[in-house]
């Protein structure tokens, strides 16, 4: 207890009086000059825990904003739209609705791109595990090719990528051009199965002049077995500025052109071989 504390020899009768005093609704200053206790410290403990009277409670002119501005917020206005509206500070509409959800302050569009983000950012894991598994099984399902599956894909391919004679043109050249190296492995494994031999291949690579010629060399070089110094000149396609290459980065590599010398026999044989298809084809229908 305080010096000042001291003064008074009977605390709790000053309690009791004071506690007394402030349940019939008089203020502090009130008590303090009936009790004639001008300590302010001794005076808060006399009445500890007694709430004080309505009439000694000053209205705010703000408390008739909180529940308006709680209201607005609701609604989805921001803080400087409920600022404007009421008139009061920021400062306080974040004390009075920070407990409330947040304003989503997107637009429809951009809420609805968002949602799809997500959506697809859960989805394509699972959308790419079952592609890898079909992919999977339909390789496994394949196993060893025998030299007449290989003979006719063989065909098939390079009557959809080759060249081709045409009756107004005839020109019955052996010429394959592909971008992707697996399609060149197959025809490369298919033309070994014909029995052409390496030396009557002609190589040359066809790329824009932007990329990387040389690495593009060396790449397509190493997958038909053989040194950059056997390729024919490289053909430069002239880059067009207002044009947008999407066939760009480290993975282009332009295309491989395969020709076959002397192979005016060998187109022929192709170009009959296909006829055969068809016409197996259009018998079995």
């Amino acid at each position: 207890m305080t010096a000042e504390m001291n003064r008074y020899a009977d605390f709790e009768g000053l309690r009791a009086q004071a506690v007394s005093l402030r349940r019939e609704g008089l203020s502090l200053r009130q008590i303090r000059d009936r009790l004639k206790i001008y300590n302010n410290d001794l005076l808060q403990r006399l009445v500890k825990g007694e709430p004080p009277p309505e009439w000694t409670k000053r209205p705010r002119a703000k408390d008739d904003l909180r529940p308006r501005a709680r209201e607005l917020r609701l609604q989805g206005m921001t803080y400087d739209r409920i600022q404007v509206e009421l008139g009061c500070s920021k400062s306080s509409i974040s004390l009075w609705v920070r407990d409330l959800p947040k304003v989503d302050h997107r637009t429809p569009a951009e809420q609805g791109r968002e949602a799809a983000r997500k959506r697809w950012a859960h989805e394509r894991p699972l959308r790419e595990a079952a592609r890898a598994g079909a992919i999977h099984e339909a390789k496994e399902a394949v196993g060893e090719l025998s030299a007449r599956e290989l003979f006719i894909a063989g065909v098939a391919l390079y009557w959809a990528e080759g060249s081709k004679s045409k009756p107004h043109r005839r020109d019955e050249t052996v010429a394959f051009i592909n971008s992707d190296p697996d399609v060149i492995r197959v025809y490369l494994a298919w033309l070994d199965l014909l029995d052409v031999t390496r030396d009557r291949l002609r190589f040359r690579v066809m790329i824009h002049e932007s990329a990387d010629v040389g690495g593009a060399e060396r790449y397509w070089a190493d997958l038909a077995g053989i040194s950059t110094s056997e390729l024919q000149k490289t053909t430069l396609k002239k880059h067009n500025p207002k044009t947008v290459r999407k066939n760009t980065g480290a993975e282009y590599r332009g295309c491989l052109i395969v020709r076959v010398s002397a192979g005016s026999d060998l187109y022929r044989r192709i170009e009959g071989s296909w006829y055969g298809i068809v016409g197996a084809v259009a018998s079995t229908d």
